[in-house]
């Protein structure tokens, strides 16, 4: 298929070239604002991914061959042509996730800044050299030079909520390593990343460097993740499906970006202005549909009260709304993610749990609901929502705070909000997460910083140096004099 069937057809990138399905199937794209059709993917076959696949990997070894200023250069160009698409890709994104236009451009700004990043970074790697005499027995004729090489073929699955920086975030570290890439975005958000790649094409991407496989994740899915030329992946995306990926991806190195319950611990000396910006920032930026927002607060009873009432003055004066109408809260991903919101919104009432704010609730557009009294026998307390629903559990002390978050399945960040720094550190020791935020709201944060979640909430660390690192393995040459 080389022309354009049907102006809602967005081909995939196979060998520079943008094609469709040899059997014409593809996958609709609605908008989370109108439910509208976006566009359409094509929807590959398995014999049509294991091509591209061989493709990437044909080529690895050529690709890795460059020198690496070669490698940087393409990622600064590829910079420059995304900046030019900014408001194409903006837009896109805007319809196919519901983000406001203004995040959609945002998210690409940055993306560019991400990549930019990369190219530098990129060029500082280097190995290591290592005298044989520093251990009994050996001798100085024995040396160790220790190099850093690409793993080959990098599977990058991106998500639906960051579709151009968190597929960025993958492909550039893999590609200024001397990686190949296949890259499988998620469908809602698919468009957006074609795009990206048409700007990464422009820059003068070499045939087959990086592929892009569009479809049904129940036909291609395992079927990519278990390939036998894919050397490493990374994976964005639920906690359930990362399981999944990491054991039936045996024997390659796998980084995972998983699930949440980010908690926000509020003292009683915390500045409760702050506090009560920063978690509702935290708790509802894009809807709550974020890895890192704050999706549980515990506080201290004695500032409950006050706490909670200016939350709610903040949140009462924000704009629900279609992304289209550049909403504060806008409509989620889906009608399956509000529905499971709802549940979740029922249990804690039916349970005891106070509602202290009551969200609107028209099909998948879901206005912020507030919960008091939140327990440990609530749903709420444990779940990941992914949507605009906070609960409060109410807390006679820190100590209290850090029993229940030991209990917490997840652990990618908490916020700690107090104006007594050694109580910060003496919780943050405590905390079994990746990152503490100290006065502020969980966040992904610089994408230079390094970013990681420990038990349901990923494995290995990213963040654009740690990210570099992991598409690289070590390979020692040992000189015998």
């Amino acid at each position: 298929m080389t022309v354009r069937q049907a102006e809602s057809l967005f081909y995939t990138l196979l060998n520079n070239e943008w094609i469709g399905s040899l059997s014409g199937e593809t996958v609709q794209i609605y908008s989370p604002d109108d439910h509208e059709a976006v566009g359409e993917v094509p929807a590959l076959s398995q014999e049509e991914v294991a091509a591209a696949i061989q493709k990437t990997a044909d080529v690895q070894e050529a690709w890795a061959a460059k020198e690496v200023h070669e490698r940087s250069a393409l990622l600064h160009r590829w910079a420059e042509e995304l900046e030019k698409m900014t408001d194409e890709i903006g837009e896109m994104i805007h319809k196919e996730v519901g983000k406001t236009f203004s995040a959609g451009k945002s998210e690409v700004e940055r993306t560019a800044q991400l990549i930019r990043y990369t190219a530098e970074e990129g060029l500082r790697t280097q190995g290591s050299f290592i005298q044989g005499d520093a251990f009994p027995g050996a001798t100085k004729k024995t040396k160790a030079i220790v190099q850093k090489v690409p793993h080959g073929v990098v599977l990058a699955i991106s998500p639906f909520n960051y579709p151009v920086n968190l597929a960025a975030s993958k492909i550039a570290p893999a590609l200024i390593t001397g990686n190949t890439v296949i890259f499988k975005p998620a469908t809602q958000g698919a468009i957006s990343g074609l795009l990206m790649m048409k700007a990464l094409v422009k820059a003068g991407l070499p045939e087959g460097v990086v592929n892009v496989v569009t479809g049904r994740g129940s036909v291609i899915g395992d079927f990519i993740v278990s390939h036998p030329l894919i050397d490493m992946i990374t994976f964005t995306g639920g906690t359930a499906t990362g399981q999944h990926i990491a054991k039936i991806a045996s024997m390659i190195p796998v980084v995972l970006e998983l699930g949440g319950k980010d908690s926000a611990i509020v003292l009683e000396d915390a500045d409760l202005n702050k506090a009560a910006k920063e978690i509702v920032s935290g708790a509802l930026s894009y809807s709550g549909q974020r890895c890192t927002a704050i999706k549980r607060v515990m506080v201290v009873d004695s500032v409950a009260d006050e706490l909670i009432g200016k939350v709610k003055e903040i949140v009462s004066g924000l704009k629900v709304g279609k992304s289209s109408e550049d909403a504060s809260v806008t409509p989620l991903i889906n009608q399956k993610s509000a529905d499971f919101v709802t549940s979740l919104i029922d249990d804690a009432q039916n349970k005891g749990a106070i509602v202290v704010l009551e969200g609107s609730k028209e099909k998948n557009l879901l206005g912020p609901t507030l919960l008091d009294h939140v327990t440990a026998e609530m749903d709420v307390a444990w779940e990941e929502q992914f949507g605009p629903v906070l609960p409060f559990i109410r807390i006679e002390n820190e100590g209290e705070a850090t029993a229940l978050e030991k209990r917490n399945q997840y652990g990618l960040q908490a916020s700690v909000f107090t104006s007594n720094l050694e109580k910060a550190f003496a919780i943050s020791d405590k905390l079994n997460v990746g990152t503490v935020q100290v006065n502020g709201k969980t966040s992904r944060g610089p994408d230079h910083f390094p970013f990681l979640g420990v038990k349901n909430s990923g494995q290995g660390v990213q963040g654009i140096g740690r990210s570099i690192d992991s598409m690289l393995r070590d390979k020692v040459l040992v000189l015998n004099l």
